[in-house]
This record gives structure tokens, sequence and C-alpha cells, in this order.
């Protein structure tokens, strides 16, 4: 069938989208969006939906389509794709000790009741990746924070890798808890492939599935459409907060250091959804991203997010799409109570209210940009609830 354009305004800039056919519903979807920046839940909204076609959707409002954004936290399953390519290679053992490929890792201490303990055992990759291994985060949990408060603990947000040297907050496989792990799976990609995160991303992830404008370091002649951070004002406006100056990172992140557009993220979205290849590029088998997607911590459930520090992230927040479990790199729901989509989607977000999910068994990929804090403020987090409706409300009337 031939395929048709539909061009979608973005402000004053014409974005043609390939279509199989104009897809109903659309503008149900773009009206909402609107909306929402127009009532000022969010600064702005990018988005863009995908299915087994192609691509069925995009808009931009308070932005323009090509606007590059921090998407911290949705760093993590690309180090994830990353290291089970290297898996695939028989380069890492998923039930190997992390220690093999970084030795240092070894100097890890558990926190115990304000003293520090050798763990009952050692961190496996496994455990990085499914956020079993005892890490936390500091703007989660107190006892951490104490620690960066007394000088004892290296801050994240302070630049460089230091905070690896944080302690377990408790023993490895003991229950789910959210942290650096996928840091440390970024320092075993390093080391294993002997490359820095930024070339072996560009070599084996970005230009191989089409992804230029993805970076750690975003170069200069793109800097002017990377997104400023807002704030929400007491009068409700949002605020544009400094910005942190270019220049190259002293610390590739794993687990949130990545700048991408939504058009490029919605091509790792698709590439997942389709198996592991896109476009005839093929950057992890089938088999690999069937294991990424089955939940690797049983019994254990995710809950409630907790937050420390409410300037940067909202305490008890739960992302929508009935998460409850957690693969290799991404959450899961094992069933589909509340939600339209199908039986373990792959989701995460970032910090600065950016989104996606993966619904293979539906084959719906989503990417929503925006660019505030805190996470999860009820604005972006009311928008994600009715985006997600909207879209599947869109895939029935296709």
């Amino acid at each position: 069938m031939k395929r048709l354009t539909l061009s979608v305004m973005v402000g004053a800039v014409a974005v043609a989208i390939p279509l199989a056919a104009r897809q109903a519903g659309s503008i149900e979807v773009d009206t909402l969006l609107k909306t929402a920046v127009a009532q000022k839940q969010v600064p702005m909204a990018v988005a863009m939906v995908a299915d087994s076609r192609g691509i069925v959707f995009a808009a931009a409002h308070g932005a323009k389509q090509d606007a590059i954004f921090a998407i911290a936290s949705m760093t993590k399953p690309i180090t994830s794709v990353a290291l089970m390519q290297l898996v695939e290679k028989g380069k890492v053992k998923l039930d190997e000790p992390a220690t093999t490929y970084v030795p240092e890792l070894g100097a890890v201490r558990v926190l115990d009741n304000g003293t520090l303990r050798p763990p009952k055992s050692p961190v496996t990759v496994r455990q990085l990746l499914t956020h079993t291994s005892g890490f936390g985060y500091e703007f989660m949990r107190k006892e951490l924070l104490d620690l960066v408060a007394k000088k004892q603990l290296a801050s994240l947000m302070g630049g460089g890798d230091a905070f690896l040297q944080a302690p377990l907050l408790f023993d490895p496989g003991m229950r789910w808890e959210y942290g650096i792990s996928t840091d440390w799976v970024g320092r075993i990609v390093e080391r294993v492939s002997g490359r820095p995160l930024e070339v072996y991303f560009r070599e084996n992830i970005f230009d191989p599935i089409g992804m230029p404008d993805s970076y750690f370091d975003v170069p200069a002649e793109k800097q002017s459409r990377v997104v400023a951070v807002a704030r929400r004002g007491a009068d409700g406006v949002f605020v544009e907060q400094p910005r942190t100056p270019a220049g190259a990172s002293p610390f590739y992140s794993g687990g949130g250091g990545l700048h991408a557009t939504a058009s490029d993220y919605l091509r790792f979205v698709r590439t997942i959804m389709a198996g592991g290849q896109l476009d005839g590029r093929r950057i992890l088998s089938a088999q690999s991203i069937a294991e990424m997607r089955k939940n690797q911590i049983g019994n254990f459930t995710l809950k409630p997010l907790p937050s420390v520090i409410p300037e940067l992230a909202v305490d008890g927040a739960m992302l929508p799409g009935a998460l409850d479990k957690f693969g290799l790199g991404f959450a899961l729901n094992s069933t589909t109570a509340g939600t339209a989509r199908g039986v373990n989607t792959m989701a995460w977000a970032g910090l600065y209210n950016t989104f996606f999910w993966i619904d293979v068994e539906k084959q719906v990929g989503a990417v929503l940009m925006s660019q505030m804090l805190p996470a999860i403020d009820p604005g972006p987090r009311k928008l994600l609830e009715d985006f997600d409706r909207a879209v599947y409300a869109m895939k029935r009337k296709s």
C-alpha cells in the first residue's frame, strides 16, 4: 500500500511523518498535549508513537520536534542493551560476580544500622541489571543523604564518579531497590569493551539504528537545541533553571547521563519492539529481548518511590502502567489491571519527566518528553496517564 505523509504542525514548523494511513484519533492526542502545555501541567511536550508499521503520531508543543532533552534514567535501558550485547558475545556472564569485570566493586560494604560490614554474597551482574544489588539513591534514602551531608560519601550530583563508592543498603538479592546499579553496569561495559560509553554507544547502538542526536556530550553546534530544565514558580509560571555549562563530562553515567531527541529515542523503542532490529540493522537478538522483558525479580514487587529531596522528586510517586516487576533494565507490568498495555510492557522514565513504554504484545511504542522538576510531579504524571489512554484509544480507531 502506498505510504502517505502526515504533516504535523509544531509551532511554526511542519514535520513530515510517513504513515501507512492517516491515524484516526491523532487529533485528540494532539489536543491533549496542547492543552496540557496551555494549562501549565508541563512547560512543553514532545511526543511520538509507533506501531509495527512505523511512526503513527508525532507532535510538539512548547518546544520544537528536534529539541534535545536530558533523558536522565532513560539512559538505563540503553546501558542495559549495551551490556546484553557483551553477554551475547560471551564476554560477560549475567550470574558472574560483578567483581570479575570491575574488581573495585569488591570493596563495597553494607550499611547496617549505622555500621559497615561485608556483604553476605557478592553482587552479580544480573542483580545490577535488576536493581536487586542493594544500591540505592541518595535522594531516595535518608541514610545515604546523611552520609553525603557528613561528607563521608560523594554526592551523585557533584560530578565525577566518586559516588560509586556508596555502600549497599542491604545484602545483594534481598529485595528490589532503585539506585546506582546501572552506573556500575556502564562501568562494566567500558571495562570489558575498552571503550568509553560515549564511543561504545555510538558504534554499537546509535549509528547502527540511526540515533544521530543522542549524546553524553552534546556538541557545540547542537547546543542551541538543548532544552532548559524548568521549575514551577509560586505563581504557576515555569521558570527556566540555569543551564549546566557545555563541555566534556567528567564521567559517563550509564544510569543517567544521556541527552536525546524524542525521534532518536523512538528509534530505540522501535528497535526493542521489533525484537532487536530496525531497518535491517540488528543490535541485539530476539532471544535477548525476550529475556529482558521477563520478570527477573521473582516475588519482589516495585513499590512507590520515596524521596528525601522533594525539589528533585515527588515522594511516594509511582509511574502509571501498573508497573510491578522488573526485567533486565526495564520495569514491567505483570497484569493489565487498570491499564490498556499488554502484559510485560517495558517502561521507565527520566528525572526531568521524560517517559517511554514498549508494548511488544500490542505493538505500541511511545515517547513523551518534557523537561521539568520535580520528577513525577502531578502535572506530567496526569499528562502521561491521559496520553497513555489516548494512545490506545487511537490504536483502537486505526
